[in-house]
């Protein structure tokens, strides 16, 4: 006879309910102006994620991309875009939990809201941006070094 294993895991499953783009700003500076000078542009681009239980193991997560390009110390444009989604997270423990809001989800984001940033540059008709992708997994980890050296600290 075999013997059985009793101690079986609980299943996990990750599920995308939604994808959806939560919120979109486009503001244009010195226009038409700054289309008669020479571009030379200064790009900066800030990542923000947060996340909201909306019910037991669904999560919303939003990923926001902000960039923002300057000529001359003068902003040119600033395009915001809040890409969210809806995932559902059954059978993960605490830590697997914080590592697909923080990470996996985000990483999943990312590529929708790319594509909304190049659209709306686009419209704007300046020079296409094709934002580089990010590495969601190491910026997690750095945060989560930051958040126990900080623990550290206060001990």
């Amino acid at each position: 006879m075999t013997e059985q294993n009793n101690t079986q895991q609980p299943e996990t499953q990750f599920a995308i309910q939604r994808i959806y783009t939560k919120d979109v700003s486009f503001e244009t500076n010195n226009v038409p102006e700054i289309f008669t000078k020479q571009w030379q542009p200064d790009l900066n681009i800030e990542l923000n994620s947060s996340s909201q239980v909306l019910s037991e193991n669904v999560y919303e997560i939003a990923l926001r991309v902000t960039v923002t390009v300057k000529q001359q110390d003068e902003v040119v444009y600033i395009c915001e875009v809040t890409q969210a989604g809806i995932f559902s997270l059954i059978g993960f423990d605490e830590g697997q939990i914080q590592h697909c809001v923080g990470a996996y989800c985000p990483n999943i984001l990312f590529p929708y809201a790319r594509e909304v940033v190049s659209s709306l540059v686009n419209k704007g008709t300046f020079p296409q941006v094709n934002l580089e992708p990010v590495n969601f997994e190491a910026l997690f980890i750095n945060y989560l070094q930051q958040q126990a050296e900080s623990t550290e600290t206060l001990q």
